[in-house]
């Protein structure tokens, strides 16, 4: 038994995650490389390798003539006899080629096939295995700045964080750990080249996978997602399960859940809501913390005109419209939004078939008390909500 050679193997197998059989594969081409080179040709040649014990036998398929003319296809009746005296002219036996009389420029060769096949094997099993981790979210160590991107390591491989997938600001220490989101797994003669990301929506939803568990079995689903990296993010969720509040698995005890998702992003809001197929009460939700007095949205142009009190206008705008943008990618419907004041001017009330009392006449500015009692009808193709 090659003790040796089966050890080998078996920690090559463990530590690179390449498989016995297809080392045994390169290692039978080597020997048959080797005897190309020592003999000129190896047509004839067959090297085979017990499974279980690594011992390999090559041999010459050699035919049984009068006079030989080729000594490696050939070997005369005289010589054949010897071997066994049951040979007769025009019989094929298998000869016997001892492998240690190769000369070293056959041997160096067969050894560069074996190495260049672990390197190979090596390099496939390593790009199958990061390739399966695409779109997911993995821990990585920061190593270097490369220029104005960062250099990621993520245990057998490095990946590069390019300036373009860095939240503005955000700046990394060396031996720094973060979690990333891998963007792209490319096979290259070099190995497998993994871009990475953390701007990308898709982090913040594996980060809820992998700390909210409801999340993970499906109990809770995340219906919608919009970011703005290193700022805010909202997401929309929806439970499957009526027992369960899907805003308040995500948040957690005391806000647990969540504020270990946001210490992760370091300190980037997120907003939660509630998932509505009804477009109306969705555009609503994805407002918040916003009040909304009325909402009619068109499904075909996936347009929708929002009423706002006159002092949540800017809390539902947000920052640099921050908030209506985030809405607007959240339920991808454009939203207008008027005050109540802007909607009276421009007789949105009217249009709607809605009848506004003005607070001079009745002490009172709000709009839901005109609706009171006074606006029923049925529902028409387009969505609306009180």
């Amino acid at each position: 038994m090659n003790k040796e050679l089966l050890e080998a193997l078996n920690i090559l197998e463990k530590e690179n995650s390449i498989s016995k059989e297809t080392l045994l594969e390169a290692i039978e081409n080597s020997l048959l490389t080797a005897c190309k080179n020592h003999f000129g040709k190896a047509d004839n040649i067959k090297v085979s390798i017990n499974r279980d014990t690594c011992d390999f036998n090559v041999s010459a398929e050699k035919e049984v003539v009068e006079t030989v003319e080729d000594p490696l296809l050939q070997i005369s009746l005289a010589d054949a006899k010897m071997t066994d005296p049951k040979y007769d002219l025009g019989d094929v036996i298998h000869c016997p080629i001892d492998s240690k009389k190769f000369g070293r420029i056959a041997t160096q060769n067969a050894k560069n096939v074996i190495l260049q096949k672990i390197r190979e094997e090596g390099r496939k099993s390593l790009f199958n295995d990061w390739y399966c981790q695409e779109r997911e979210v993995v821990t990585g160590i920061v190593q270097r700045y490369l220029g104005r991107n960062v250099s990621i390591n993520l245990g057998k491989v490095d990946a590069i964080l390019n300036e373009t997938e860095m939240v503005k600001g955000e700046v990394f220490k060396a031996t720094e750990r973060i979690k990333v989101f891998v963007l792209e797994v490319k096979d290259t003669p070099k190995g497998p080249r993994i871009s990475v990301s953390r701007t990308h929506p898709d982090l913040v939803k594996r980060l809820f996978e992998s700390e909210v568990t409801e999340v993970k079995d499906g109990t809770v689903e995340i219906k919608a997602i919009a970011r703005e990296a290193g700022s805010r993010t909202k997401i929309a969720v929806k439970s499957n399960d009526t027992n369960v509040d899907p805003v308040g698995a995500c948040v957690g005890l005391n806000g647990a859940r969540v504020n270990s998702i946001v210490n992760e992003l370091r300190g980037e809001k997120i907003d939660i809501i509630n998932w509505d197929d009804n477009p109306a009460y969705l555009i609503e939700n994805a407002l918040s913390p916003a009040k909304v007095i009325c909402v009619v949205a068109d499904e075909v142009s996936k347009e929708a005109q929002v009423i706002v009190p006159d002092y949540q206008l800017s809390l539902a705008i947000g920052k640099e419209g921050q908030n209506a943008r985030l809405a607007a990618r959240l339920t991808g419907y454009k939203i207008d939004i008027k005050s109540e004041t802007q909607a009276r001017e421009l007789g949105l009330f009217e249009e709607l078939g809605l009848e506004y009392q003005d607070s001079a006449n009745n002490g009172s500015s709000s709009f839901e008390e005109a609706l009171q009692g006074e606006f029923q009808e049925e529902e028409s193709e387009d969505s609306y909500q009180e």
